[in-house]
């Protein structure tokens, strides 16, 4: 009988449901949708997707432009023979020169200094060209032997005063025992050449050769003078750059 009596006992204990834990969370509401912010998220990847698209299509519309192979000095121009051409991207805020304009191109003169490589905009020509601060362009007739025969456009050069007939280079000269030691001394030590004419087209070569070289103002008056009598010789200044 004791053994029953605690057996049912027992079961009895059983039966009881326990208590909720004091940490046990209660149950939620379920959360409101938000059909509006997901509408703003989709718009959102198509405008960004439209963008790259838009990108991708501009990239590829392409157009041959002007790109300088030579150094160009100001109030010198570009031609087929200082130049070539280039594809770049559209942009109709950038004022390339197509290469089609080229002819056209060739009739203005730069306002600036353009260096090899360069990809030319409209806004770097005028019709008269222009000059670095201080610095002049001074026209040169030079005979055969005063120039070296590779000299060319964009040469770095120093200006000599040398005798037109093979004797001393001015009066002052005379009487110094020194015969031309005045040229050992340039008139200009780094004048950059801008135009070369040569007359190789012509029916009679002579050998003269028309240049213009650009010189600071304090020299001017000395290379003209020279420029006057034919007393000037060029030399490439060896290691310059172009």
């Amino acid at each position: 009988m004791k053994i029953q009596e605690r057996t049912g006992a027992g079961n009895n204990r059983s039966a009881v449901s326990a208590p909720a834990g004091v940490g046990e969370r209660l149950p939620t509401a379920p959360r409101e949708r938000k059909p509006a912010l997901a509408a703003l998220a989709v718009l959102l990847i198509l405008v960004g997707a439209l963008g790259a698209t838009v990108l991708v299509l501009r990239a590829g519309d392409r157009v041959e432009v002007v790109k300088v192979t030579e150094r160009i000095a100001p109030g010198e121009s570009v031609n087929k023979d200082n130049s070539t051409s280039v594809m770049v991207a559209a942009d109709s805020d950038v004022h390339y020169v197509k290469y089609s304009k080229l002819s056209a191109l060739s009739k203005l003169k730069a306002k600036t200094t353009l260096y090899p490589g360069t990809v030319v905009v409209g806004e770097m020509f005028d019709d008269k060209g222009g000059l670095p601060t201080g610095k002049a362009s001074v026209g040169l007739s030079l005979k055969e032997g005063q120039y070296p025969s590779t000299l060319q456009q964009g040469d770095t050069v120093a200006l000599y005063r040398v005798a037109a007939n093979g004797s001393s280079s001015s009066d002052d000269d005379k009487g110094t025992g020194g015969g031309n030691s005045s040229s050992r001394t340039p008139l200009v030590a780094d004048a950059r050449v801008g135009l070369v004419n040569s007359n190789k087209d012509s029916t009679i070569s002579t050998g003269n050769l028309s240049i213009t070289v650009l010189v600071d103002n304090e020299d001017v008056a000395a290379v003209t003078s020279a420029a006057s009598l034919g007393e000037v010789a060029v030399a490439v200044v060896p290691g310059a750059d172009k």
